[in-house]
């Protein structure tokens, strides 16, 4: 059961690293509630400290101080191997680099996380076909990633991300390598998704993709300098 539908609580989050003996401090107290169906962009500055926190959220890496509950866990001081589970449980990742394997078929590489999981077979195929219909690619399960334009292989990064029906989805800069046309093709991929919902935190350094987030938190020198939340638009359709 989710807390109050709190996703991510994050509680004084601080993470340093040290060169040498001397202590760099990036993330210098971060307290932040993200809710169950939320739609959050992170930005700021180089520097800032964005990317840190966001492999903090998909625990790549641990808080030198503060807590982290995710879904009810505190995985803030959690074991390799247990981090490790979470992530596969959770968290469903999207990143600018498609990290596909080239010679897996798009259904191979979707249904990828499930193996891990220990899915069988058939269950797995399924459930990577579903994932591929959701972002319009049913069609093409069978084609490998050079077969594939730049959009239909984020497309297949994504459905990879959400068949493990994860408590949460990272993108991180996932409009990085696209032109503008499929970008827009890719956030409206991502709206749907989170309309169906799933919740949704997107690193951006583009206003015009953290436009599609309803929730904009902004970093810098390791803080959060602003937290803002649109007032949903009425549709236009």
């Amino acid at each position: 059961m989710n807390m109050n539908n709190v996703i991510i609580k994050l509680e004084d989050i601080q993470k340093s690293y040290f060169m040498g003996s001397q202590a760099v401090p990036v993330l210098k107290g971060i307290t932040l509630d993200i809710h169950q169906n939320e739609y959050v962009a992170l930005m700021g500055p180089s520097g800032s400290g964005k990317s840190t926190l966001m492999n903090i959220l998909g625990c790549l890496d641990s808080p030198t101080g503060g807590r982290y509950v995710l879904n009810g866990k505190d995985v803030s001081k959690m074991p390799d191997d247990d981090l490790a589970t979470v992530r596969n449980t959770e968290i469903g990742f999207v990143f600018q680099q498609f990290n596909l394997l080239p010679r897996l078929t798009a259904a191979e590489n979707v249904a990828l996380p499930l193996v891990y999981a220990g899915i069988n077979k058939k269950d797995r195929i399924e459930r990577a076909m579903e994932a591929l219909k959701k972002v319009g690619l049913a069609d093409r399960s069978h084609h490998k990633s050079n077969e594939l334009s730049g959009g239909q292989i984020q497309r297949v990064a994504i459905a990879r991300a959400v068949v493990n029906n994860p408590s949460l989805l990272l993108a991180d800069e996932p409009t990085g390598n696209l032109d503008s046309k499929t970008s827009v093709e890719v956030m409206e991929i991502f709206a749907q998704i989170q309309s169906s919902g799933n919740t949704v935190v997107l690193v951006t350094h583009e206003e015009d993709i953290a436009a599609y987030a309803h929730r904009v938190v902004r970093l810098r020198d390791g803080l959060i300098e602003t937290d803002t939340t649109k007032v949903k638009q009425p549709s236009l359709v």
